[in-house]
């Protein structure tokens, strides 16, 4: 990973702390590819909520 990659992966996690996302760098990092390789910003975040819903409600069974 090149110097800027790493500082903008820095940034962006500092800013997920800030918001409290709960999203770990390693997972920022995929979303990070995902959203550069032109998956729709809005539907990746919807695809995680989903499954964050899903996992909370596994967790409760």
């Amino acid at each position: 990973m090149s110097d800027a990659a790493r500082e903008t992966l820095d940034v962006a996690h500092d800013l997920s702390k800030l918001l409290d996302c709960d999203v770990t760098r390693e997972e920022l990092a995929v979303l990070i590819a995902l959203v550069e390789r032109g998956v729709n910003p809005e539907a990746l975040a919807a695809v995680v909520r989903e499954l964050r819903r899903e996992a909370r409600e596994m967790g409760n069974a």
